[in-house]
């Protein structure tokens, strides 16, 4: 397991591209919370606007980036025809797949880490400035606070969990272009169902199972008793569709030819 995981870290680690989208999602995901936590107020009369999920929006535009990168990791492989070289030097296919992910995992958490530590501080410099102050019962933003934390950590961990969402999803697939489509589809979709249905169970429902809205529960530290889901259990129907794609794509690996 461990030369697998070493041959596909020298993989990505001598091609540009790869680096260049960790560097892109970390990168957009805080300047889309610095905008967001910019665009947002708390007027003198105060409001209930949850401080930490605003200054954590950034995760909704990176998501995209990093589904893009588990995407390529295995569809650039079967475009390219490496697939078949890879699977003669491993031949244990869930192995190959087991190291995909490890390193995926590893590259999208730190790159995540750094995003959402960014985000945090931009939202803990720009929000005072537009009346999320003490007064108005917001202390600045300090990962020392349990539910802020929770929701930063949460959302590194969310990142990780659309990674290997993608990676499984391309891997049952194979076409990167289709990939794509479907998993963006996933994270998107359910979001605007849920926006336009008129019936609030149905809403309700779509934002339990939708892997994004679920998911991004994580980040909630206001209104929790009356949420969808809660933010732990939310994780978990992520963790739940993540698991469900690497096995699909699991089970189709070792079932075809390359």
């Amino acid at each position: 397991m461990w030369l697998a995981v070493r041959a596909e870290w020298t993989k990505l680690r001598t091609v540009a591209g790869p680096g260049a989208l960790l560097l892109a999602a970390a990168a957009l995901t805080v300047a889309a919370s610095a905008a967001a936590a910019a665009a947002a107020s708390c007027p003198a009369a105060g409001c209930a606007v949850d401080a930490a999920r605003v200054s954590l929006t950034g995760v909704q535009l990176g998501q995209a980036v990093v589904a893009l990168l588990a995407v390529l990791v295995v569809g650039t492989e079967y475009s390219t025809g490496l697939i078949s070289s890879t699977l003669a030097a491993v031949p244990r296919r869930a192995t190959v797949l087991a190291a995909k992910a490890a390193v995926v995992t590893g590259i999208v958490l730190a790159a995540g880490t750094v995003a959402a530590l960014g985000s945090v501080l931009a939202g803990r410099l720009i929000l005072p400035g537009q009346g999320f102050t003490a007064a108005h019962g917001y202390p600045p933003l300090s990962l020392a606070d349990g539910p802020t934390l929770r929701a930063a950590a949460g959302s590194v961990l969310y990142l990780a969990l659309i990674a290997l969402l993608g990676l499984g999803v391309t891997t049952l697939i194979r076409e990167a272009t289709v990939a794509v489509g479907v998993v963006l589809g996933l994270l998107y979709l359910f979001p605007i169902l849920s926006a336009v249905v008129t019936d609030p169970d149905w809403e309700r429902r779509l934002r339990q199972i939708g892997p994004s809205d679920a998911g991004l529960a994580i980040q909630d530290t206001l209104g929790l008793p009356g949420a969808p889901i809660g933010p732990w259990a939310g994780l978990g129907v992520l963790a739940g569709w993540a698991a469900a794609a690497l096995l699909a794509g699991g089970l189709a690996l070792g079932r075809r030819d390359a």
